[in-house]
C-alpha cells in the first residue's frame, strides 16, 4: 500500500523521474535509495523528502506551528492509524470528528501533506462505513469528501459516495 502511495504522492507533486522503492520486513516499510547518501527508510521520511525535491515546502507548513502540526499528523498516521482494528478505528474516526470540528484541513486552512497521507491512510476505514456511520462523523466526512475531490489526490484509490441524495422526506404528501 505505501508503495503506491508513495508512487500517487510523486504524481501528485509532478516529480518527473519516478524513484525506485522496496520494502523492508513483515510490515512492508517502504525504502527508497539515495543517490547521495544512506537510504531513506518510512513513509514520513520518503514523503518529506519528496515534497522538498519537488520544492513545495508549503505542503510541511508555512509556519514553525504549521510544521509541528503536520509533522504530528504525519506521525499519528504511522503510529495510530496504519494496522488499526475496527474497534481501534472507531475510536480514530470520533476523536478526528471532533479534531476537524473547526477545520477544513488536517493543520487548519491550508492543504498539507497531513492531508494527502490522513486522507490516504483513513481512506479503507471510510469505504468500510454505511451511509448511517459516514453521517455520524460528519466532520470527517466532509474533510474527506474535501480531500478526495481535490486534482491528482486519488490516483490510485476508488472514489467514496459519502452522502446519501434524498430526493424526497418520508413525510412527503
Amino acid at each position: 500500500m505505501a508503495l503506491r502511495e508513495l508512487a500517487s504522492l510523486e504524481k501528485y507533486l509532478g516529480l518527473k523521474k519516478p524513484n525506485k522503492y522496496s520494502s523492508r520486513g513483515d510490515k512492508k516499510i517502504p525504502v527508497l535509495q539515495n543517490n547521495n547518501g544512506p537510504p531513506l527508510v518510512g513513509l514520513v521520511t520518503i514523503a518529506r523528502h519528496l515534497v522538498k525535491e519537488a520544492k513545495q515546502p508549503e505542503l510541511l507548513g508555512e509556519a514553525a506551528e504549521d510544521r509541528a502540526v503536520v509533522h504530528q499528523w504525519l506521525e499519528y498516521r504511522v503510529s495510530k492509524l496504519d494496522g488499526c482494528n475496527k474497534e481501534e478505528s472507531r475510536t480514530i474516526l470520533k476523536d478526528l470528528d471532533l479534531y476537524l470540528q473547526d477545520k477544513v484541513c488536517m493543520a487548519g486552512n491550508h492543504f498539507t501533506l497531513a492531508d494527502v497521507l490522513m486522507y490516504n491512510g483513513i481512506h479503507p476505514l471510510i469505504m468500510d462505513l454505511t451511509f448511517q456511520e459516514k453521517e455520524r462523523y460528519m466532520n470527517v466526512t466532509r474533510w474527506f469528501d474535501h480531500i478526495q475531490h481535490r486534482a491528482g489526490i486519488r490516483h490510485h484509490l476508488p472514489p467514496v459516495v459519502v452522502l446519501r441524495n434524498r430526493i424526497y422526506s418520508a413525510k412527503h404528501p
